[in-house]
């Protein structure tokens, strides 16, 4: 039986298997979200973002700010996208 996570998450039970297979809370969320959601397709390949290891550092860096990534200013590159495919 499926747990009521709250008002905030829209599949509890998608969530749920989410957490169970390690997911982090806030990842679990974002995709129960997204597959409530008509309009979205989590399992689509997201935007045309060109991958991390194209970017600059200071573009990293920037958005290791927007993201509050801990210890970011300590980082190299390889450092800063480590990170910020673990957010």
């Amino acid at each position: 039986m499926t747990r009521n996570h709250g008002p905030s998450i829209k599949d509890d039970e998608t969530y749920q298997a989410l957490r169970e297979d390690g997911a982090s809370k806030e990842k679990a969320a974002r995709i129960a979200n997204a597959q409530a959601n008509d309009d979205m397709h989590p399992s689509k390949k997201g935007g045309k973002a060109k991958p991390y290891e194209d970017w600059t550092r200071d573009a990293l860096y920037k958005r290791a700010q927007e993201l509050d990534v801990s210890g970011r200013s300590g980082m190299n590159k390889a450092d800063l996208i480590a990170a910020l495919r673990n957010t």
